[in-house]
């Protein structure tokens, strides 16, 4: 697999796509493969991943080959109209999780997507309230199923954050949301395999106003999140410096820029003051 792939991902990058792969066809553990290199494939499973390394070489991701990834312990169903979930918002949802044992409050996902952030806070904050909100009736659908799935209570509202009115019914302790957050002039520095297959409205924003998404859900807050509540968001780390502007405008306090494994300024976090 490495030959075919190697101009398309880093070896770290085709490892993981293996591992995925095996476990999702061969319904094998990673620790397995490792210690037993030459598991047999039966002929029916060797076709079928013959058939995904030729979609991988046409650059779509092995997620959506498979419709469906791991994230935080949950299984996630995706289709093309939502985002195939990132390591990094792992990150994030952890950094909620250990900050908040046994909340009790409700948690609005704003920007829900495939559902993952908010299923994982609701499987894992257990006497929370989660709600999730997205624009896409599509992605409000995956989200629906992928709770079902993961056999947690989560309600999901249809809704564009520019035109709200339904989000107002929540009275939050706590906000999340990783919003589009990538520039358009970032585009030229992304692989194909995003650019050709995930949704760009999930992804991209305008150079002239990339916050347009973090202040709108900002002035949200003003009406939604109590005082004292915590807000979460996944950022653009070119931005830190910016958004952590942007949250004092809104008089928080606490605030807080974190780094993601890899270093980078990825998330920032307040507590709202007044």
């Amino acid at each position: 697999m490495s030959d075919v792939l190697a101009d398309m991902y880093s070896e770290q990058e085709q490892r993981a796509i293996f591992f995925i792969m095996v476990k999702a066809i061969l319904k094998l553990d990673k620790l397995h493969i490792i210690n037993d290199m030459n598991t047999f494939v039966p002929e029916t499973e060797s076709v079928i991943i013959s058939k995904i390394i030729e979609e991988l070489k046409r650059g779509k991701p092995i997620q959506y080959i498979l419709g469906e990834t791991e994230f935080y312990n949950c299984r996630i169903t995706l289709s093309p109209a939502t985002l195939i979930p990132r390591q990094e918002t792992e990150e994030l949802v952890d950094i909620i999780v250990k900050e908040n044992v046994g909340y009790k409050g409700q948690i609005a996902d704003i920007g829900t997507g495939s559902g993952c952030i908010a299923i994982a806070l609701a499987k894992n904050i257990s006497d929370a309230s989660v709600f999730g909100t997205d624009f896409s009736a599509e992605a409000i659908d995956i989200a629906k199923s992928n709770a079902s799935i993961n056999n947690v209570k989560v309600d999901f509202i249809h809704e564009d954050i520019f035109k709200p009115s339904k989000i107002f019914s929540i009275n939050a302790g706590i906000i999340v949301s990783n919003p589009p957050y990538v520039r358009n002039s970032e585009k030229t520095f992304m692989h194909r395999n995003i650019l050709d297959y995930e949704p760009a409205t999930a992804l991209f924003v305008n150079d002239s106003n990339p916050l347009v998404f973090y202040e709108t859900i900002l002035e949200i807050a003003v009406k939604i999140l109590q005082i004292g509540g915590k807000i979460y968001f996944e950022i653009n780390e070119a931005l830190g410096n910016e958004m952590n502007d942007l949250l004092m405008r809104f008089d928080y306090t606490d605030i807080e820029l974190i780094k993601d494994i890899n270093g980078k300024e990825r998330f920032i976090k307040g507590t709202k003051n007044g």
